[in-house]
Order: C-alpha cells, then structure tokens, then sequence
C-alpha cells in the first residue's frame, strides 16, 4: 500500500470514529481485536455525541467525499432496509451537499468555455441552484436567445480525492481477492474497476451530455419520460449547459400530491421507463436517485418524469438481456426450475452445478415470500434471498449487472415511496411478456428480416458476382465433393435416409461457403455445423446394417 493510500485510509478512519459510527454498531458485531484496536486510537474521539445516529451517518459521507455520499445516496431510496431516522437524513445527500464557492464555479466555467460569463450569458447567479457529490449547478440565460439554462461544474479538484479512493479501493480488493476463499465468486477487482470506469466518465460532463442527448432521442415524444436539452456549444470536460426544468421533486409527496398527481399512474410509469430502457433500449439512467428525477407540473392526471444527471448509465448485451427477461418471467411464473436451468446456462453459477438442488434451494427461500400478498413484496429483500442462497452454489458476480441491479432497486424504493401498493411485479410481467414475443417467434423473424432489407437491397446486384468467385474458389474441393458423393451412391440402393442426409450436409457446405462469402459469419456457422451434423449422422447410418 502506497503512502498516499495509506493517508487516505487513515483519513476514512478518522472521519468515522470523530463522528462516532464505531458506537453505532451492536457490540455482539464487535469482536475484542477491533475494540482493541478502537481503544488504541485513543486521540480519536467521538466529536458527535450530541447529534443523532442519522445525522452521524450523512456528515461522516459528506466528510468522507464523493463515493460515500453517492452509496448514501442509493441507501436512501431503501426505506424498507432503513429505520426512516436514518433514511431521512441520507435523503439529503442527494441535492444538498455543502456547495463550493461561486466565485470557484464563475472561474472554473470562464477557463473551460474560454470567455467571460458575461459574453455568453445572462443573469448568472453565483448562489447554486443545487450542489451533489462530483458537481453543482447554477442557474442563468443564453445570451444569444434567453432561454433559462443551468450550468454544470465539477467541483475543483475532486479527481484527486476520487483517485486517492479508487486506488484504496483497488488495493483492498486486491487483498480481499487473495485471503478471501470465496473471494473468487466475489469478483472484487472486477468490480471494482467496473466502478472506477463508471466514476471516471461520471467526471467528464460531454459524456453526460451524450447520453443526455440518447435518451432524449430515445423517448422522443414520450408521456413517460422527458429528458432536458442539452447545449452542446457550450459544453466542455468540466462544464454542462442544457435546459432549466421546473418540475417537482419526486421525493416531495405533498407537493405532487397537492398538484393532483395520479401517484399509482406515476409509479407505474417509473417501471415502465426502466424496463423500457434495458430491454428496448439496452441503455438505462443508473443513477435514478430522487435528486435527479422530477416530476412534470403539467397534466397531473397523465404524470411524466424528467430525469437529469446522465453522468451514470448502464447497457447490457444482447445474451444478458435475453437471460435477465426469462429470469424475471421465470420468477413471476414461479417456475424455480427454470430460474436454476437459466442460472446454470447464462454461466452465473458453475456449470456443474445440480439443478435439482439449486432449484429446491431456490423453492425453499422463495416460496414463503411469495405466500404474502404481491403488493407486500418487496423486490430488493427477493433479491437479496436469492444472492444468499446462489452463494451457496458458487455464483460469480456479474461485474455488468451491478448497475443494473442498483437502478432496480432505486427503482423500486422509489415507487414504493410513491405508491405504497406499488406491485412491481405485476406491473413489468406483461412488459416482459411483450419483450419476450418480440425476440421470438414469426414476429421476431419478421422484425429481423426488416431490420437486414437495407443490407439485401445493397447486396443484391452483388450477388452473382459473389456466387461466381465463391464457385471458383472452391473448384480445388470438387475432389472431395466427388468422394463424398460416390460414397453416397455406393450406399444408396440400402440406406436411402443416408443418401439424403449426405446430400443435405453437403448442400449446407456450400450455403455455408457462400454465406460467408457474402460476410455473414453467423449464419455461415449454423450451416456448417448443420453440414456436420448431416454427415454425422449419414455415416453412421451408411455403417448400419
């Protein structure tokens, strides 16, 4: 461990003891070395007494900087995994972070956009609208037109405080990786440099602003969600202008109660806009805190989100899509067996595991949860059932899934909030359901043959040209093509179902060649392997009496 990682992890040592969270931990969790070791700091004293455990908790993460305060910030939409003291306190990191000078912003700006505010803009206020963890926001007009716009600057300096924490955290799981037996399943540096990666581009505001300008392409006349403007003439590294909203905040419920908000509607919605992000999309908001989703005032009967701060997204590949939505309908449906066989395939859990005993294990945790009404469930305790029991069974965490499973459960301390009756899983069954009859089946085929008519209408007047040179270039396996064939006709007269079987691998051969002529991989390795299998299966018949 370096020096300066060294600074820093007696920094976070510090700032927890002088706000006195070691008191806060039950004393059966405290084993005699760390109350040895807690007694050996004696110069560190608690300087928090006075202040409730809540208030202990928030300070220590606002002390501590920006990666505590964003794990602050997701620990605060789990109202039913927190005592409320706790979780209400935790609710203020989200856009009331202790702000920086607004002198700093004006300077920080002027050297990013290279002008003066006033050359680019009209009544800029110093006094932030807003400040969070990384960056704080200010508010003013474009001079050029005067529509109202906010402005986005990266607190001075904080790469260094964010780099000192990563490399302690990468250290630590380092260590973890290797005295840690199980460590292995953990996947701790992997997660860990997943995380660093999601930081690092949380630090560059034209990232954000092109995933702002995505998702806002994606929902593009949308009632579910609305995404700002972004400005992109005026947009740098440390810099982020784009429209100003004035929407409610969504952890304000009296003030959207009292606008008339259709508060089932609403919550439905926010599943909705995340199932529609990862599975239509596969681009999703992952960091879907109450600090940066509002709530349009206009049409409280027909509510629309507003969502802002883009720093954060997730996207998934095709096959984790396709297991993720089969798991979920394998839950709704009960199906256990399913949820161990997809678990097995996806390679999540080794693929020697016992399915029979994965899925009564899984039966075994589940079913009692699911004995309680559906409106009672709470998806966050499903999951953390189901991750204790698959531990059990070696699973190994999937590093691209943690921002998914983070955004869900965001997600779902949301609408709970919002709609206490909130049934989530009622709500996403027939979006999944839709989802699953697009991937599969004659509409699938349908959409893929739509999907690749741009690509067969440039091919096209290629084709014979293309048959041409595939046919020469396979003139030197005639040879082998004569064998095979003469094969064929030797055995013909006794085992026709074999002479048909040769043929057809052999034709599957040839599609396959020209297949891959004409750049389609894919479908060249299906017809080869089909090819194989006809062989296969032809020669053993041809030895059969």
């Amino acid at each position: 461990m370096t020096p300066q990682e060294l600074s820093r992890l007696y920094q976070i040592t510090r700032i927890l003891l002088e706000h006195g969270l070691d008191e806060l931990v039950p004393a059966r969790f405290q084993p005699w070395p760390g109350r040895l070791a807690r007694r050996s700091l004696f110069w560190l004293k608690n300087r928090s007494s006075e202040r409730s455990r809540g208030e202990r908790i928030r300070l220590a993460f606002e002390a501590l900087g920006p990666i505590f305060i964003k794990f602050g910030q997701m620990l605060s939409t789990r109202r039913d995994l927190l005592p409320p003291d706790i979780a209400e306190e935790l609710a203020l990191l989200q856009d009331r972070v202790p702000p920086f000078s607004g002198q700093a912003a004006r300077r920080q700006i002027e050297e990013s956009l290279g002008a003066t505010i006033e050359t680019l803009f009209d009544d800029f206020d110093e006094t932030p609208l807003a400040s969070a963890s990384i960056a704080q926001v200010h508010t003013a007009r474009l001079k050029e037109n005067g529509r109202e716009i906010v402005i986005k600057v990266i607190r001075p300096d904080i790469e260094l405080v964010i780099d000192a924490d990563l490399r302690l955290m990468m250290t630590m799981a380092r260590w973890v990786a290797r005295i840690v037996p199980q460590s292995s399943r953990l996947r701790p540096v992997e997660v860990v440099s997943e995380y660093r990666k999601t930081i690092i581009d949380e630090l560059n505001l034209m990232r954000e602003a092109a995933n702002a300008i995505q998702l806002r392409r994606n929902f593009t006349g949308s009632e579910a969600l609305y995404v700002p403007e972004v400005f992109t003439d005026y947009c740098q590294q440390q810099v982020l202008v784009m429209e100003r909203i004035y929407g409610i905040p969504v952890s304000d419920i009296a003030a959207l109660e009292a606008n008339g908000t259709n508060m089932k509607l609403l919550a439905e919605r926010g599943v909705e806009v995340f199932f529609t992000q990862v599975f239509r999309d596969s681009f999703f908001h992952a960091d879907m805190h109450p600090g940066n989703i509002f709530v349009a005032r206009e049409h409280p009967e027909n509510p629309q989100w507003i969502g802002i701060d883009c720093g954060i997204v997730g996207t998934l590949n095709r096959e984790d899509k396709r297991y993720l939505a089969e798991n979920f309908l394998a839950f709704f449906n009960r199906d256990y067996r399913r949820v161990a066989e997809l678990h097995v395939e996806s390679g999540w859990v080794p693929a020697d595991t016992k399915v029979e005993e994965f899925e009564f294990a899984i039966r075994t945790v589940l079913e009692p949860i699911f004995e309680k009404p559906l409106d009672q469930i709470s998806f966050g305790h499903v999951l953390l059932n189901l991750f204790n029991t698959a531990r059990r069974f070696h699973m190994t965490v999937q590093p691209q899934l943690v921002l998914l499973q983070k955004t869900l459960l965001y997600v779902e301390g949301l609408g709970r909030q919002l709609y206490p009756q909130l049934d989530l899983w009622q709500t996403a069954k027939p979006f999944l359901e839709h989802w699953m009859r697009e991937q599969v089946g004659p509409r699938a085929v349908l959409n893929a043959i739509r999907e690749k008519a741009p690509f067969w209408a440039e091919k096209l007047p290629e084709l014979p040209e293309l048959v041409y040179e595939t046919l020469r270039q396979t003139r030197s396996q005639q040879r082998h093509f004569d064998q095979l064939f003469e094969q064929f006709r030797q055995h013909s007269r006794r085992q026709g179902q074999a002479r048909y079987l040769l043929g057809m691998g052999a034709t599957l051969l040839l599609c396959s060649i020209l297949l891959h002529g004409m750049a389609q991989p894919d479908w060249a390795g299906i017809s080869l392997a089909g090819a194989a299998g006809c062989w296969l299966i032809g020669w053993i018949k041809t030895r059969t009496r």
